[in-house]
């Protein structure tokens, strides 16, 4: 699959890097919310890919689903489903910043059973198989394993808290306490948030909305780094669940200790 995911950016997606048109991209809920013809060509051939590949598993398309919400609803219970997200980091790509990214998951009842994220600047993919571990393997077959950063203090700690989609009375309480924090980052992207998290380069990260193409696969590679993955309320990633939290840390008690500086007390 990861070759698969590379050779469709080398086609689709890198020969339109910088050179779109402006009626190329559009909004979809809102100016910081966008779509390019690269998305919509990009979800069609993966989705072409996928049922060659796996003939008879639904695939579930980030801008399908946006014009049919429907498409989301057999989540729970297929036996197995893939979602895609393919250009995560669109904004970015529109202006020209090498942050972006495709996202794939395969789910079952669910749960997110495998994951992969293609970098097509890089070249290479992040890859999560559940209970197998998680690693990075470039265009040639070389792997490098994926490992969370190990636990420090909150005052040490980068982190990535997407805190944009929070209702007002979250955001409210959250965006005061960003400075508890050592470092923190946005980069517009989970697809390259999520790889920086597995990768150890940030140690916690937090997101409000949780549509499934950009944290299926994010909350399998992170895990699988060796991570500790859970919504706010405690419960494991669910694709079912499309909102209220999504915390990750390098292990329980610092999820604990994200989790009480940014919503209480």
């Amino acid at each position: 699959m990861a070759r698969t995911l590379a050779a469709i950016a080398r086609a689709e997606i890198l020969p339109r890097f910088t050179r779109l048109e402006a009626g190329e991209v559009r909004s979809k809920t809102g100016p910081h919310d966008l779509v390019s013809v690269v998305d919509e060509t990009v979800e069609r051939v993966i989705g072409a890919s996928l049922r060659l590949l796996f003939p008879g598993v639904p695939v579930v398309g980030e801008e399908a689903a946006f014009a049919d919400p429907g498409l989301l609803e057999g989540l729970s219970s297929a036996d197995a489903v893939f979602v895609c997200d393919p250009l995560d980091g669109t904004a970015n790509f529109a202006a020209g910043l090498p942050l972006f990214g495709t996202m794939l998951a395969m789910i079952r009842h669910g749960e997110p059973m495998a994951a992969w994220i293609h970098d097509p600047i890089r070249q290479d993919t992040a890859i999560a198989l559940r209970g197998e571990g998680a690693w990075v393997e470039d265009g040639e077959g070389r792997r490098r394993d994926l490992k969370v950063a190990s636990a420090v203090p909150l005052d040490r700690m980068a982190a990535v808290i997407a805190h944009r989609m929070l209702p007002a009375e979250h955001a409210a309480l959250v965006r005061p306490r960003l400075g508890l924090f050592g470092a923190g980052w946005e980069l517009r992207c989970a697809a390259q948030e999520w790889r920086l998290g597995a990768s150890g380069q940030v140690h916690a990260l937090f997101y409000w909305r949780l549509l499934p193409w950009d944290h299926a696969p994010g909350s399998l590679l992170f895990a699988e780094a060796g991570g500790f993955v859970r919504r706010l309320d405690g419960e494991p990633y669910h694709a079912s669940i499309h909102a209220g939290g999504l915390l990750a840390a390098p292990d329980q008690d610092s999820w604990e200790a994200v989790r009480a500086a940014l919503f209480q007390g």
